[in-house]
């Protein structure tokens, strides 16, 4: 069993779209650990504001067949793929982290470098994971986020309430 984080974003229908990647991954995986929603301000382009958060999950599949999964999610919610990278989103899931893997595992990139780059991703990241280390720093989430220089990146929490919400025990 493998725990894995992945960051959750949408500027496009956000309420909705987060609801529905949450509501998916919950049927998928079971009890799903949440961090706060935040709201922030597009990074790299002009744009409406997004929704992100970092969901913690345990799951027996391999790296890419949780990547393909988070894909159709995407999909399904409207994700369009020929749009340049930066970009409003109907929806973005990025697998952060799988366990401690480190480098390319069936075509994904791990960990993801926006964690220690985006306080979006590293926020809620140390939020829900604080005492866990990161894979190559081999420093813990909450340090890390101690230790980043968040510039202009505003994180506004958001009073957001996903109705399937379950507890997690991330020390089963």
């Amino acid at each position: 069993m493998a725990r894995a984080y992945i960051g959750v974003g949408s500027n496009i229908d956000r309420e909705r779209n987060v609801t529905a990647s949450l509501d998916a991954l919950s049927e998928a995986y079971g009890d799903l650990r949440l961090s706060t929603v935040l709201e922030t301000d597009a990074v790299g382009f002009k744009g409406d504001p997004f929704y992100n958060l970092v969901v913690g999950l345990e799951t027996t599949q391999p790296v890419g067949a949780l990547a393909e999964f988070l894909r159709r999610v995407e999909d399904d919610c409207g994700r369009r793929r020929d749009t340049p990278k930066f970009s409003s989103r109907s929806l973005d899931l990025d697998l952060l982290t799988y366990g401690d893997v480190v480098g390319v595992v069936d075509g994904v990139s791990l960990p993801r470098p926006e964690i220690t780059e985006n306080a979006f991703v590293l926020y809620p990241l140390a939020e829900i994971a604080g005492d866990e280390l990161h894979p190559v720093a081999r420093e813990s989430y909450a340090d890390l986020w101690r230790q980043l220089d968040v510039g202009e990146q505003e994180l506004r929490p958001v009073a957001f309430e996903w109705q399937r919400a379950r507890s997690w025990n991330p020390h089963s």
